[in-house]
């Protein structure tokens, strides 16, 4: 049997197509309406979704001037981030079915560039713990992950080649890994975050989520300053960090044997792997992270904090344990979080980035959790842009995700070690 190789550039191939008339935003609309009627019966990746709407949305896109960037693609949109004529909910009870009056402003950007917002991906409640009713569409008796859940089953199961999520702990990372797809956080600030209802404006973060890690480069070129990324050349880094992970939880076998397997064929390439000497410091970011998300928290999310009979008990955890934190710990959290980053950034130069496990493993059996996201909060507390990179599967055959770490600024450079790593994944 021949087998079928997928394009690296499927995200690319598709806006190559359109622009030169292979095929129309209206097709291509209806394709994704097809697909996501045909599969999410059994995935429920969509918290909004108006198939009529589309159609309209999409036949204005086609008398419109195809030069944008992103002209007809359909793109998936988290429910916590704003999009014009449907409502915002969270995932939660607490918010209305009015529709937003506005678009985010990462939405507006893909608007601009002639992306189609196709509806509201699900996800867990404003973004914290409690589960959606999404299923993972590699196995749909285990957990998609969370909060970016939705977004992430919908690229993993065909349904849009693009998606928007968010990440203020492992929001992004681990959904990621666990639905066998490519993300990427954007370091912070990198994208505005207005209109997203968020949780901590010190660590929210506007995230991407494709088939491949070359889609989320050209993605994230074009979202970044209008512009079409020429196709992205996969490199191989002269140096790695390695990161286990075994600081902060316990990694799985599987897992550990994906990363010392891929850290050995980068060094068959030449690439000089060394480990990460930074356990005390990685935890200690860990645990400034928990402090300033829950003191932001409980006054970013003031008015649900007040109603917790209306929200999940972890929900409200966090709320009081915010609460009680004092101003004077959230700062003391702060600069130490700003200590650790300038000595780790001043070990790292643009050809050095960090590897390590994206989650402790594969995605755990059940929706009742969404797995822990302790491997993304050091870097996350830290605004580092990271790189989700597919393609390793544990002996169950769940999809095993590494996670690449590196500099703000030098996201070119990641991306290019990011695809190397992806080909030879």
């Amino acid at each position: 049997m021949k087998t079928e190789v997928q394009s690296p550039n499927p995200l690319r191939d598709l806006t190559e197509q359109l622009a030169s008339g292979g095929t129309t935003p209206t097709a291509v609309a209806e394709s994704a309406l097809a697909r996501i009627a045909d599969l999410d019966p059994a995935i429920h990746a969509w918290a909004h979704l108006d198939p009529d709407a589309v159609r309209s949305a999409a036949a204005r896109i086609q008398i419109s001037d195809p030069g944008g960037v992103l002209w007809g693609v359909p793109v998936g949109v988290k429910d916590l981030i704003d999009v014009a004529g449907t409502p915002t909910r969270c995932g939660s009870e607490l918010r209305s079915a009015e529709p937003a009056s506005t678009d985010a402003d990462c939405v507006a950007r893909a608007r601009a560039l002639g992306a189609l917002p196709v509806g509201k991906t699900v996800t867990t409640e404003f973004g914290y713990f409690k589960p959606g009713p999404t299923r993972n569409p590699r196995a749909v008796d285990h957990t998609p992950g969370g909060s970016s859940s939705g977004s992430a089953a919908a690229v993993a199961a065909g349904m849009v080649p693009l998606a928007f999520g968010t990440q203020t702990a492992g929001s992004l990372t681990r959904p990621a890994s666990f639905c066998g797809v490519a993300g990427f956080v954007t370091a912070h600030g990198e994208l505005p975050t207005a209109g997203i209802t968020g949780l901590s404006p010190r660590l929210d973060t506007v995230g991407l989520l494709a088939r491949t890690v070359s889609d989320l480069h050209f993605a994230w070129t074009a979202l970044r300053d209008g512009t079409r990324a020429p196709v992205l050349e996969p490199s191989a880094p002269r140096r790695l960090r390695l990161w286990s992970g075994f600081e902060l939880g316990e990694v799985s076998p599987d897992m550990t044997a994906a990363l010392r397997t891929t850290a050995g064929t980068a060094q068959s390439a030449g690439v000089r792997c060394r480990e990460v000497d930074a356990a005390a410091a990685v935890v200690a970011l860990t645990e400034h992270h928990h402090t300033v998300m829950a003191y932001d928290a409980a006054r970013e999310r003031a008015v649900e904090a007040a109603q917790p009979e209306k929200i999940s008990a972890p929900l409200a955890e966090l709320f009081a344990a915010g609460a009680q934190t004092t101003e004077a710990q959230y700062r003391a959290a702060l600069a130490g979080i700003a200590e650790i980053r300038k000595l780790l950034l001043a070990a790292l130069d643009e050809d050095e980035a960090i590897l390590g496990p994206a989650a402790l493993g594969g995605a755990p059996r059940g929706h009742d959790a969404t797995g822990t996201p302790v491997l993304s909060r050091p870097w996350q507390a830290m605004g580092l842009p990271v790189v989700t990179i597919p393609g390793k599967r544990d002996s169950a055959g769940l999809p095993l995700g590494l996670q690449l770490i590196g500099r703000p600024g030098a996201e070119q450079r990641l991306f290019e070690t990011a695809a190397w790593l992806e080909s030879v994944l």
